[in-house]
């Protein structure tokens, strides 16, 4: 399967502006053809960075000429592969869902050479790059599509938390994180379709398959709406910096021998440390309870990505015997991930609603 660009890093010079910058009196202009490109992948919910040999204030320039709202920006005179690999670290992207563009031969030898897993353009690759499938999401969704704001909303969360003093549960508080659990329906298979196709470090299944009811499609989730006996789940994340909307999702079936087994479990990669995860695993072990099965199982595929899900579930008390959940297994192979639910139960994090459960809790002053 082609993997997906989630982020395209620019170069400024003859790429992306129309002149040097440096050396022109006045700003140059953006090239129109590739101004265009930028809109266009933008409404496909594809985020765009700036990794320039360059002063600062030439990003600041681009983003005012383009209108758009660069996910991040590395202006300096390293090397332009040590320049990406922050952007991918400082968006929580793998390096394989970024391209480059430049116009200088040597700089896209230079990242090619040392980093592989990420799509290397030239600008005239880049101009025709919009018909390809690496440019092309199964499906866009309103999420998708104010994907820059989400991650500029982002930026300013974890810059607030590098400032305040205290502890991780104190700074959620403060910023009155909620978290909403509920039943899907049928608008919201879309985005749980998005979802599954688009997150990789908080995924319990592979990838889509080409057929049309293959896990994690869209109409493999309009099916597990409709069937009896299992239930799709939504979660949705806010706080005082905006709302990130439906952020993850689950489905779930429950069995004649008393267990409930988490069919798939996607969550987008912008939830990691804010208490989501956890949420929604608590929940599932106290649902679990409620409906009097003696066992939760969430079957996970393995993948060198999805390291983040299963240290989460082995630390919400699962076990997949004979299985390190740091690293190890073969690719693609499956990990049963269990809990019994007939002890003690988890707690929900403060903040968080769900069916079945009461209220939330209060998050504190300043909460949304």
């Amino acid at each position: 399967m082609t993997a997906l660009v989630k982020c395209v890093v620019w170069d400024l010079d003859q790429t992306l502006l129309d002149g040097v910058y440096t050396e022109s009196a006045v700003p140059p202009p953006p090239d129109p053809l590739l101004a265009g490109v930028l809109a266009d992948l933008g409404s496909r919910g594809i985020l765009h960075a700036i990794a320039s040999k360059n002063p600062p204030s030439a990003a600041a320039h681009a983003a005012r000429a383009t209108g758009c709202a660069f996910a991040a920006a590395e202006c300096g005179w390293g090397r332009k592969s040590e320049a990406v690999t922050r952007i991918a670290a400082s968006l929580g992207l793998g390096l394989d869902a970024l391209a480059f563009v430049d116009d200088d031969p040597y700089e896209r030898a230079e990242v090619e050479l040392a980093l592989p897993q990420v799509l290397v353009l030239s600008p005239e690759d880049a101009a025709d790059a919009g018909g390809w499938p690496e440019f092309r999401p199964p499906v866009v969704t309103a999420e998708a599509r104010r994907r820059a704001e989400l991650y500029a909303q982002r930026r300013r969360r974890q810059d607030s938390e590098r400032e305040f003093a205290g502890p991780k549960e104190d700074f959620r508080r403060w910023a009155g994180t909620r978290i909403s659990l509920g039943y899907a329906g049928p608008a919201d298979l879309p985005r749980l379709h998005e979802l599954a196709v688009r997150t990789h470090q908080l995924n319990s299944g592979e990838p889509p398959g080409s057929g049309a009811a293959a896990p994690g499609t869209g109409q493999w989730f309009l099916a597990a709406l409709a069937a009896p006996g299992q239930d799709e789940i939504t979660v949705r994340l806010r706080d005082r910096f905006g709302d990130d909307g439906l952020v993850g999702g689950c489905v779930t079936a429950r069995d004649p021998a008393g267990a409930v087994t988490v069919r798939l479990l996607v969550m987008s990669c912008r939830a990691m440390g804010r208490g989501v995860v956890d949420a929604l695993l608590a929940w599932l072990v106290r649902s679990a309870a409620r409906e009097g099965a003696r066992q939760l199982r969430v079957p996970c595929v393995i993948s060198d990505r999805n390291v983040p899900l299963r240290l989460a579930l082995t630390g919400a008390g699962f076990r997949a015997d004979g299985f390190r959940a740091d690293g190890g297994g073969t690719a693609g192979s499956t990990a049963t991930f269990s809990r019994e639910v007939t002890g003690p139960l988890p707690a929900l994090p403060e903040g968080t609603s769900a069916p079945g459960e009461a209220g939330p809790g209060e998050a504190g002053p300043g909460a949304a």
